[in-house]
Order: C-alpha cells, then structure tokens, then sequence
C-alpha cells in the first residue's frame, strides 16, 4: 500500500493487519505503530520505490496519496495542475509500473478517484482533471491485465480525514457539508476503507474495471 499512515488508508491497513502482512509505504510512519505493519519510509512524489523492501508476490495494492486543491478556475495556475497531476496520477503510474512483475494470479488492485469527477462541481477543476485520470487508467489496466489482476476504483464524496481538514475546520463546516449529503453526514474513513477491503479480498472477485461512488448518495440522489 502506497500511503497508510493517515486517513482512509490508516483505517485500511489496521483492517488488514489483523489477518494479512501488510507493507506501508509513505513519508512518515504516523499512527502505524503497534499495528503490526510494516513501513517503508517513502516519498510517492520524489523517491523511486525501493523493490527489495517488498514482497516477492503481492496479492493487493492500494495507491493513497492524493490532494485537495479546491480553488475557481481563474485563480489556478498551471503549476498547480502539474502538481495535482503528479501526486495523484504519474507518482502512480510510476508504482504501478515497477510492482506490476510482483503482482500474483487473481491479485487486485485499488485506486481513488472522487465524486466530482462523474459529478460536475464549482472549484474542482485541478483535482478532477487529475482523478479522471485515475479512472481511465484503471479500466484500462483492467482491461489489459484481466483476469491475472483485478483493477478497482472508488469514487468518495468528503470524508473527515487530516487532508480535508480545512473543509471540516468547525461544527458550522461540518454541519453545512453534512446537509449536502442525502445521508446527512460526511464520509468517515472506516466507510472508504470497508469498500477497499471488500474490493482487495476474495468477495469481490467477479469485479473489474469499474468506478464506484462510495459518497452518501451526493452523486445520484436530489432529496433537498
């Protein structure tokens, strides 16, 4: 797993951990410790994965890192689409390619998009012109690599981790992001992280290629 010491990937690799080695690899170690997985200290955006720290064969892979640059169009330079890009998408690319060789028969794979990709939203355009192309190059992977390995990504709306902070600051944030949902409440990590789980383990193994808007509903549902 690249990226686990924090949000839905902490929540993720706790799970994990109580039945499965599990390999983090991120910046720091965060609130790993005493969960009984091993780190790997790692930058996604500046270090080359060092593969004799990862196992030989690897059954499920999740990629983390991601970023939230919420901000109108007019105020976002170009610089900020390349850095957007890079974190979310070639940082990726760039894993996936050097762990493809290690990855087992009927092994599965995990990306992250978001909600505003399928859902058209104001101050998003950096962030979902990334993600995008997170989803076309899962079903392509899919495609490419069917059946050896599964490949999965999950759509989320907000959900209250460290890197959504600022948009979840106070109760008023909270409250007001919350009535935007038909569920009422924002995502918590434990939600993403069950769908993960589900998609890596054996129960998901008739799905491939798709995009699943895990987001309380905010994608598909008008009840206000």
């Amino acid at each position: 797993m690249i990226g686990g010491s924090h949000g839905i990937g902490l929540a993720m690799a706790k799970e994990l951990a109580k039945d499965h080695a599990v390999f983090v690899a991120s910046r720091t170690n965060g609130e790993l410790d005493g969960s009984g997985v091993t780190h790997i200290t790692f930058d996604a955006a500046k270090d080359q994965l060092d593969l004799s720290k990862v196992p030989d064969e690897i059954h499920g892979f999740a990629y983390c890192p991601g970023t939230i640059n919420l901000k109108p169009f007019k105020m976002l330079s170009l610089g900020n689409f390349k850095e957007d890009m890079e974190v979310n998408f070639f940082s990726m690319v760039k894993v996936v390619a050097a762990i493809m060789p290690k990855m087992a028969e009927r092994s599965s794979m995990v990306f992250f998009s978001t909600v505003a990709v399928e859902t058209g939203m104001p101050f998003h355009t950096s962030i979902s012109a990334a993600k995008g192309a997170i989803e076309g190059f899962a079903r392509s992977l899919a495609a490419e690599y069917a059946p050896k390995v599964r490949v999965n990504c999950i759509a989320p709306s907000l959900v209250d981790t460290p890197l959504a902070k600022r948009l979840l600051g106070n109760e008023k944030k909270q409250g007001l992001m919350a009535q935007r949902h038909p569920l009422k409440r924002v995502g918590q990590p434990e939600d993403i992280a069950q769908m993960a789980l589900f998609l890596l383990s054996d129960k998901g193994t008739w799905i491939t290629g798709q995009v699943l808007g895990i987001d309380g509903g905010i994608s598909t549902l008008n009840v206000n």
